[in-house]
């Protein structure tokens, strides 16, 4: 099968491996087939010394596999018997029994890749099948399925060997054979091309096999290619990015599985040698596996670049960091593990790799411990979002703006205007305090008013000072709360606690500005002053309270309870509505206002 180049830079040397393996798979399997004289595996040895190599490789199922479909292709039948288990209840010419199980392997059999048949003395042990008994395969006679099984048998010499079972043989029907007649590929080909063989095989089955992998990989591009073309024909939300991103995504992957799949179909059909089609059953897993991981990569690939287009537009600028380490990180990691899953496929022991590999990540993360910490500090950053880049916070004793989330630290610029970077470990198991997100700040003031003043003009404060708050157009009047709170050492406290509406931060420190000024203003009109936190002397120049203003207020105060009309201790709702923004905001006189 050719193997393209993905769209979505699938790296070349993923292929460059598949290809070595697949081309070192082939030689290793050949030559193990043209001579038979060799023992197929030399563990065999180790576990088994004093067992003589048998002469048909037949200690092993795989090598019975092997050695029978070898001479049955090439009509050694009488060769072929040894590794059919033909006992006294098999009579008459032995030979039907081999040509019937090659025409029913060649015409409805299906036998398992090399790869999936045990190279073991003792088979495969966890098959269910008990010791003696593989499955190699099936195969399908009148619309029932039957297994191809082998029997674990000794020789003449008391040696262990593998033969196909005598329950598979007399399942086979002797009778419906016919005569072989020459199939597409003998039928097209000249008969000097038939009579030259390359390993075991006429040369004509080869050239066949290569133009059927064109053909194979020429039609499932332009199956491919249809499918892209019809399918937003009919499914309207196809033509969405996400979604035609995503079949993109399939479009190699389906194409090169299609492609093998036309390839195996196509070889029974044409009458490709069955010795060459199982040769090329393992690649058919390494295609297999091959396509997984390419759609993996592109699915990665393609999800990954959408998220971080979307990430670029709301300017999330520390997401896409960690988006494009997390890409690279997946992509590292699924190469080595199709790496493992091919080298497992033909046959290599992986599983001390494993251990190695574990091991190696063990000291790794040991040595790298804080780097880690960081890294996943990052991470709980990025999926927490208790801070933003922009953001002005507090985190510890260092508050500023943060200026940028990376992989290792986030960076915040001082009100100094120096930069602080912290440890993203430590910085995601600090106490954050972000006042971004506020929408609203809080004007809390207590201040004290002198002893002298008269409960009267205590009154008058709070209700003036209420109605201002409930008046300005900038201050949220749930709550605006005004307290006399308690009666200090040097003075009487009167609490005002409130929030005012706005955002910024420098609006905020102007609207406290005006706040300030007009609490001053309305104190000044009490008749009343600011208590000094001093003892004060109080000499003949002292003019003390005015007693004019100090008879007004007790006049307004009179007034107010006369009418029943004192807003204490809360204010009415028709008063609040009353005065809401009825001052001018900025104060008259200001140069913001144009009014």
């Amino acid at each position: 099968m050719i193997i393209t180049k993905a769209k979505y830079n699938f790296p070349e040397y993923f292929y460059s491996v598949l290809f070595f393996c697949s081309f070192l798979l082939l030689c290793s399997n050949f030559s193990q087939a043209q001579d038979t004289t060799s023992v197929t595996d030399s563990s065999i040895i180790n576990k088994a010394p004093v067992w003589p190599a048998d002469s048909l490789g037949r200690r092993t199922p795989r090598g019975t596999v092997e050695g029978f479909l070898k001479a049955a292709t090439s009509q050694k039948f009488i060769q072929a018997q040894n590794y059919l288990n033909l006992d006294s209840s098999f009579t008459g010419d032995k030979d039907k029994y081999v040509r019937a199980l090659q025409h029913v392997i060649e015409t409805s059999g299906n036998i398992y890749p090399y790869s999936w048949i045990s190279n073991e003395l003792d088979g495969k042990k966890d098959d269910d099948l008990g010791p003696e008994l593989d499955k190699v395969g099936e195969i399908t006679i009148n619309d029932k399925s039957f297994d191809l099984m082998l029997e674990h048998l000794t020789d003449s010499t008391g040696a262990p060997i593998w033969l196909f079972s005598a329950q598979t043989i007399k399942s086979v029907p002797i009778d419906s054979i016919k005569v072989a007649q020459a199939t597409l590929v003998e039928k097209a080909a000249p008969g000097f091309l038939l009579r030259n063989l390359w390993a075991g095989v006429p040369i004509a089955h080869w050239l066949g096999l290569i133009v059927l992998v064109v053909i194979a990989y020429y039609l499932a591009g332009a199956i491919t290619k249809f499918l892209v073309f019809f399918i937003p024909l009919v499914w309207r939300k196809a033509r969405q990015e996400s979604t035609a991103g995503i079949i993109q995504s399939f479009v190699k992957p389906i194409q090169l599985y299609l492609g093998v799949w036309l390839f195996v179909v196509g070889s029974r059909q044409v009458g490709i040698s069955l010795l060459i089609r199982q040769r090329l059953s393992d690649l058919t897993i390494l295609v297999g596996l091959a396509a997984i991981l390419l759609l993996i990569w592109q699915l990665i690939d393609f999800i990954s670049k959408l998220m971080e287009k979307r990430m670029r537009l709301r300017d999330q600028t520390s997401g896409v960091s960690a988006l494009l380490f997390f890409r690279r990180t997946a992509k590292v990691a699924l190469v080595i593990l199709g790496m493992l899953a091919i080298l497992d496929t033909l046959g290599f022991n992986v599983t001390t790799w494993l251990a190695t590999l574990g091991i190696v990540g063990i000291a790794l993360a040991l040595g790298t411990q804080k780097t880690v910490e960081n890294l996943v500090g990052s991470v709980t950053l990025i999926a927490d979002h208790p801070i933003r880049v922009g953001d002005f916070c507090k985190a510890g004793d260092v508050t500023g703006t943060v200026e940028q989330i990376g992989m290792r630290t986030t960076q915040i610029r001082t009100g100094e205007r120096t930069v602080v970077s912290i440890p993203n470990g430590d910085f995601s198991s600090m106490k954050i305090e972000n006042f971004a997100p506020r929408d609203k700040f809080l004007f809390a003031s207590t201040f004290g008013m002198r002893y002298e003043t008269t409960p009267e003009q205590i009154r008058y404060l709070l209700v003036a000072l209420r109605s201002m708050l409930y008046a300005h157009p900038k201050v949220d009047p749930a709550p605006a709360r005004v307290q006399l709170v308690g009666l200090g050492a040097h003075s009487i406290d009167i609490e005002i606690w409130t929030y005012i509406s706005t955002r910024n931060n420098d609006e905020f420190m102007e609207i406290r500005e005006d706040l300030l000024l007009r609490i001053m203003d309305i104190v000044a009109e009490s008749g009343t002053d600011f208590a000094f936190p001093s003892q004060t002397l109080y000499f003949a120049k002292d003019k003390g309270i005015s007693e004019e203003k100090t008879a007004a207020a007790t006049a307004s105060v009179k007034q107010w309870r006369k009418s029943n009309d004192i807003q204490l201790p809360h204010f009415s709702l028709e008063q609040i509505e009353k005065l809401r923004n009825t001052l001018p905001y900025p104060p008259e006189g200001s140069v913001s206002n144009k009014t």
